[in-house]
């Protein structure tokens, strides 16, 4: 479902630099790690920019996602090729009591924001990562919903109240399987707040780059309750108690 472009403040708050760096790779079948082309002068205010550099209007950061404000549907400059103004709605409920769901950038709001960050993008390939971009949205929330559902059912209206991408912060868990089995750091990482019937809850989501398929690139992600209070460590214990004796006992009925 798509609606078309507005004002609305639902537009999806993931900070997509990262994302586009692994996606963008590849579709363009490069290697993920180069560094990205383009200006390298950061854009987060313009004070610090030298005198020949065109002026970055700033407007401040969203307080729902720490992403700067003003970036919008118009076409950026440079750019060849028009790009649609279409927006999705997700099946994300927002939590701001407009009784609405989060909606997703249009594909020209994204390389917009791709453009921001210094990334050199082919217009081309936008719509892919948009849709890559959401495919992996609606499947954190699902991920999400499966841990509510296994230990908080009694709560049945879930909603997410922000976002926040913290791509330069390695979680513990992530820095353990690293240190401890060899894993590969993940590209990304985000978390994400749930108001679970009034109590605010965080969720801490690792994105990982997996074997690519022949026709598309391939992606896991890591979704669990951050270990931030009592009721998330019981949580985990006891996912951890299940999923190994899940593992225990069909190990042993294959025997």
């Amino acid at each position: 479902m798509s609606s078309s472009p507005s004002d609305k403040k639902g537009e999806c708050p993931v900070d997509h630099s990262r994302f586009a760096k692994v996606a963008g790779a590849a579709a363009a079948g490069t290697n993920p790690s180069a560094p990205p082309a383009g200006c390298p002068v950061p854009h987060g205010s313009s004070a610090s920019l030298p005198a020949d550099h065109p002026p970055v209007p700033f407007q401040g950061l969203n307080p729902l996602n720490n992403i700067p404000l003003g970036i919008n549907d118009g076409m950026a400059e440079g750019q060849k090729e028009p790009l649609s103004l279409d927006r999705e709605i997700s099946s994300i409920p927002r939590a701001d009591g407009s009784n609405s769901n989060w909606d997703y950038p249009s594909p020209q709001a994204f390389y917009n924001a791709l453009k921001r960050k210094g990334w050199e993008t082919n217009e081309g390939d936008v719509p892919t990562m948009v849709a890559i971009h959401n495919f992996l949205n609606e499947a954190c929330w699902g991920e999400i919903q499966k841990w509510e559902e296994k230990y908080h059912c009694d709560c049945k209206d879930l909603k997410l109240t922000k976002f926040q991408g913290r791509p330069n912060d390695l979680s513990p868990k992530a820095r353990y399987m690293g240190y401890v089995h060899g894993a590969s750091k993940p590209f990304d990482r985000h978390d994400w707040t749930v108001n679970r019937c009034g109590n605010e809850v965080r969720y801490v989501i690792d994105y990982y780059s997996g074997h690519d398929e022949p026709d598309s690139p391939v992606f896991n992600v890591d979704v669990r309750p951050a270990l931030d209070s009592p009721s998330a460590v019981v949580d985990r214990l006891r996912h951890f108690g299940s999923t190994m004796w899940d593992r225990w006992f069909s190990s042993g009925s294959q025997e």
